[in-house]
């Protein structure tokens, strides 16, 4: 398949959080500030390409070869589990304010679904090891982009003296969030067969 289309789909046409609402956690709770959401997207699309990677590989060498394709589940989690352990320590070391305003989400990456559900879709749908890293990074592309518009919009109207204070905060998020995905879903024919 065509690399830019596969890098496109994951990203507008099947974006992992606005059409498929995995990830919801951290989009919602990152994504107050832009800063904090663009360095929580970038963790995501890093842990994501990377994971993406190793289990790809780890199961058409090593599961597949040795029959035990049933343990992926566990073998995934631990592998999403150790790069994030890598890129927290480096983000205390190198990015301390970053590491700090991402708080308890940056070790949530963990156990956060979209890089998990990338991982499983590239083996479900039986991507080359190239198209397994094209999607990835379509795909956490498509989460940057969601969070940072999302952060874009709440900086805009979070305690805006207009909005009337029930809908201050998460509903409006929650409301936000949902003219998004429904924007995205615009992009549903843009490819043939997307």
């Amino acid at each position: 398949m065509n690399p830019f289309l596969i890098l496109v789909g994951a990203a507008f046409i099947n974006n992992y959080v606005l059409t498929q609402f995995l990830g919801m956690c951290p989009f919602f709770g990152v994504s107050k500030k832009i800063e904090s959401a663009l360095g929580m997207g970038i963790a995501v699309l890093f842990v994501m390409t990377i994971a993406s990677a190793i289990t790809h590989t780890f199961y058409h060498f090593i599961l597949i070869p040795l029959d035990i394709a049933y343990l992926q589940t566990v073998v995934f989690i631990l592998i999403i589990a150790s790069i994030v352990q890598f890129v927290e320590v480096f983000m205390k070391k190198a990015f301390r304010k970053l590491y700090t305003m991402l708080g308890v989400y940056l070790p949530m990456i963990t156990t956060n679904c979209v890089i998990f559900g990338a991982t499983l879709i590239n083996i479900k749908d039986n991507y080359s090891f190239l198209g397994a890293i094209e999607n990835s990074i379509g795909a956490g592309g498509g989460f940057l982009l969601a969070l940072v518009l999302l952060a874009a919009i709440r900086e805009k109207y979070d305690n805006h003296p207009d909005v009337p204070w029930i809908f201050q905060g998460f509903p409006l998020a929650l409301f936000s969030a949902g003219l998004m995905s429904i924007a995205f879903m615009g992009f549903q024919g843009l490819i043939a067969g997307g």
